[in-house]
């Protein structure tokens, strides 16, 4: 059992989700993230919006641990997946599942998220909504 542990301490050591996932299109990719902001972003909601680049911005930070960054892939690509629980389409609750997921992860990474990762999600989150109420986001989030 001990021998088991250890070899799979070596493989973990050796694991790089962001770049094992970036070349794989079945499950996460920037592309298909922009996407999915764009096409859904107003629908899903500032909040929701804001959450995910704070979680695309904090993946990027290469000092974030692999096990955050693996929280944080499996949520942004939960929220890209064309399969959900509940269907985007559907309004109102379509997307309810998605933020359900992307909050659930930015709690878990919450010690990694900076002022800087902030600014860069208000500053995106600006340019995709125009002139949005970010002193009302900042009462309201992170």
């Amino acid at each position: 059992m001990l021998k088991k542990k250890d070899e799979y301490e070596v493989e973990l050591k050796h694991v790089d989700p962001e770049s094992d996932l970036q070349n794989t299109d079945n499950h996460y990719s920037d592309e298909r993230f922009w996407d999915k902001v764009k096409k859904y972003g107003k629908q899903a909601g500032e909040q929701t919006v804001y959450y995910s680049l704070l979680l695309y911005y904090t993946a990027k930070n290469p000092a974030v641990p692999k096990s955050s960054k693996m929280i944080i892939i499996g949520a942004l690509s939960y929220l890209i997946l064309p399969i959900d629980l509940i269907p985007d389409f559907i309004p109102v609750v379509g997307l309810a599942d998605d933020a359900s997921v992307i909050v659930a992860a930015v709690y878990k990474v919450i010690a990694y998220i900076d002022d800087d990762m902030k600014d860069k999600a208000k500053l995106k989150l600006t340019s995709l909504f125009g002139n949005s109420d970010n002193g009302e986001i900042d009462k309201q989030l992170l």
